[in-house]
């Protein structure tokens, strides 16, 4: 990644940041961009040339956390999905329980499921079975993972890799 694209990032996960801090005290539709702008030290330009919603930003952090997680357990396989790395999943779910908790109570579900999809289905290329298939399995993990979350995460990662293996036989 060149100078450029690393402070683009950079700047991104700032805006996204901020938002995540305000909603901690106010839902989404309380929460304007120059309020967002203001926190994360950036102009106004710059959230509308990153971003075109506030939930795409909330998106953005989720992926951000996710390669930065998979890069830091040396994940191989950082994107897509399959039985093998289902324990990474629920680990690194797990460990960003805090965020996930403040997502859902402020209904932000679509965000999280955008962030997901884009991680896990984002490789199907024209291949219509194959985007077919992976849109079917994303939606069942994501009901698996939405149930964990609602929840309070009561079950461990391992339960819930554990289960989701059940689940596929």
């Amino acid at each position: 990644m060149g100078g450029n694209a690393k402070t683009t990032e950079f700047l991104k996960e700032c805006m996204a940041d901020a938002l995540i801090k305000l909603l901690k005290t106010k839902p989404i539709e309380k929460i304007s961009v120059p309020q967002i702008v203001e926190l994360a030290g950036v102009g106004r330009a710059t959230f509308f040339r990153n971003f075109t919603t506030k939930n795409e930003a909330v998106t953005f952090k989720f992926v951000r956390l996710w390669d930065r997680w998979a890069e830091e357990h040396n994940l191989t396989d950082r994107r897509g999905y399959s039985l093998n790395n289902a324990l990474d999943f629920f680990q690194f779910n797990y460990s960003i329980r805090d965020l996930l908790n403040v997502v859902y109570d402020r209904q932000l579900q679509s965000a999280l499921y955008d962030a997901f999809y884009e991680i896990i289905v984002s490789q199907c290329g024209a291949n219509a079975g194959e985007c077919y298939k992976n849109r079917f399995l994303s939606y069942g993990l994501f009901g698996l993972l939405d149930e964990w979350i609602t929840r309070g995460f009561y079950e461990s990662p391992e339960q819930m890799a554990e289960m989701l293996k059940e689940i596929s036989k």
